[in-house]
């Protein structure tokens, strides 16, 4: 048996997932056919050190990744060291390591790929007043038309300039920038400096349309293009696991590693989104609408868009800052019990078992009442960090509820002004991330969204399954090429494997339920600019 070792570096956990594929398979191009085999051998999840969150700014050590990493790979050699020889043979059996990992972040290091400091995530907008400098010193039209997205204080780019302006000894002794905790990873195994064009589109500083480094953009903001790194399609071999790579950490010499692809691009691929009308909706504690089309769409205030891995491909995604995080919320305001309380903040199984028994017993409109879901500002539909959320309608018969459920109607109705964002109308809808575990919820979005919705029952594997084929893909484009297959032809078919081995449950909108929603609908969307005035 052969393995693919598949990592996610998240925010809070390292996930990683070792894929088992036919070992005669390897080499041979009929390894994607549909008969090909692919099965989830061990996983493990380790949880990273929390990052710093002080006065706005958001930071995490990746030194803290790396070590996390290791673990979480000796992990996954630990569960199958009964079922083979030992570590050694499970080792010497994976023939690629491939990453998906958080995106947007500025992770400088010296030429020893040590840490200058620590990373600057991507939920961190410092740089505001840089981007503003740089909207004006490029053009803020021609920013948007070369880069495909606007020029906030959340990009990387501005961030450096922020890094040179306020700390320009870190800013001398950066050798290297990165832009994925991924890469970082990437570095460690084979050093070499790399970002894959899905990632980097989100840096504020490649051309989305040449999938290269805008130079003129990024002499305009004063930063050395020497420190950026290079950028790869996410199936290339970037490097093998060397000598010494391979003593620290238990991988075999040689082992290929792949760019890999940022975490909404691994998402999209996994849900097999391959054209207008089909789209993922991933709701974790942010939440992220995300299509495809043939070209950038910049016409859309808040919307972002990134290279895909298909060669001409753009993923055209819509981030919201509240979604799960607002069942959060509710969870532990109007269903947490002091009896099993954890102590931390954090809600309990009970809670939540709460929380589903209020929604099961909730009806569609709670009662006229609505919720502006605005808990810690947004991106979509305003760009407002300073907006807070409301509530309208309460009456005296208004009960927890109503107030639970209208807290997740927020939800269903800030991610249909999402929609209405794309050109195509929705055809085809996939639901994951943790808000997809709450059944009322998937029925409510079915409802607003006016949509069939598919929750996808394996969405917490998919990603490495679609990040394996990657893998197998690239080991077997030479040989289709030399069969006459066209360039290209090899994702198509990655895509239709993952589109052939998705399965979910279904949820269908109800036609009583869409109307209710189309007239509270209007009224949600006249609560920001009322709520504003008064904040």
């Amino acid at each position: 048996m052969a393995y693919i070792a598949t990592f996610d570096m998240g925010t809070t956990a390292v996930k990683a997932v070792l894929v088992s594929v036919d070992d005669d398979r390897i080499g041979r191009s009929e390894a994607l056919d549909d008969d090909a085999r692919m099965e989830i051998a061990a996983s493990a999840s380790i949880t990273l050190p929390r990052s710093v969150e002080e006065d706005g700014w958001h930071e995490q050590d990746p030194e803290d990744w790396w070590h996390c990493f290791i673990e979480a790979w000796h992990a996954l050699t630990d569960a199958l060291d009964g079922m083979n020889a030992g570590k050694d043979a499970t080792a010497g059996s994976v023939v690629g390591i491939i990453l998906s990992g958080q995106m947007q972040d500025v992770i400088t290091v010296d030429s020893q790929c040590r840490p200058v400091r620590k990373a600057i995530l991507y939920s961190d907008g410092r740089a505001a007043h840089q981007a503003g400098f740089l909207a004006e010193a490029y053009g803020e039209d021609r920013f948007l038309d070369v880069v495909g997205n606007r020029c906030e204080g959340s990009l990387p780019l501005p961030k450096l300039m922020w890094l040179k302006e306020h700390e320009p000894q870190a800013y001398a002794d950066t050798a290297h920038v990165l832009f994925d905790a991924k890469d970082y990873i990437v570095a460690r195994l084979t050093g070499s400096y790399i970002g894959d064009v899905t990632a980097c589109s989100t840096a504020g500083a490649m051309n989305i349309r040449t999938r290269s480094w805008e130079k003129p953009l990024i002499a305009a903001a004063g930063i050395d293009i020497g420190i950026f790194p290079e950028l790869h399609s996410p199936q290339d071999i970037v490097g093998r696991v060397s000598r010494s790579v391979s003593a620290l950490t238990g991988f075999a010499q040689g082992t290929a590693v792949f760019a890999g692809i940022g975490d909404a691009g691994a998402t999209t691929l996994a849900s097999a989104v391959t054209k207008s009308g089909e789209y993922n909706i991933n709701i974790g504690t942010s939440g992220w609408i995300a299509g495809v089309s043939e070209g950038p769409i910049t016409d859309q205030p808040g919307l972002a868009n990134l290279a895909y891995a298909m060669p001409e491909g753009y993923i055209n995604g819509v981030p919201f800052l509240n979604a799960g995080g607002v069942h959060g919320w509710a969870t532990r305001v109007f269903a947490a019990g002091v009896e099993d309380s954890n102590g931390d903040g954090r809600s309990s199984q009970q809670d939540f078992d709460r929380m589903s028994g209020l929604l099961e017993r909730s009806v569609p409109g709670s009662h006229g009442v609505l919720c502006l879901p605005y808990l810690v500002g947004e991106r979509f539909p305003v760009m407002n960090a300073d907006i807070r959320g409301a509530y309208v309608g309460i009456g005296v018969n208004t009960d927890r509820a109503d107030m639970a459920r209208a807290s997740l109607e927020g939800v269903a109705f800030s991610l249909r002004q999402g929609l209405e964002c794309f050109d195509a109308k929705a055809e085809d809808i996939t639901l994951v991330g943790g808000g997809a575990r709450e059944g009322v919820w998937c029925q409510i979005l079915a409802d607003v969204l006016g949509s069939r919705i598919e929750v996808l029952d394996n969405a917490a594997v998919m990603p490495a399954v679609a990040l394996s084929c990657l893998v197998l893909y690239t080991f077997h484009e030479e040989k289709r090429q030399e069969n006459g297959a066209p360039v290209g032809e090899g994702i198509g078919r990655v895509l239709g494997r993952l589109r052939s081995q998705r399965h979910g449950s279904l949820y269908e909108a109800k036609a009583g339920a869409m109307k209710l929603y189309d007239a509270a609908y209007e009224r949600f969307v006249r609560l920001y600019p009322s709520v504003n005035a008064m904040q």
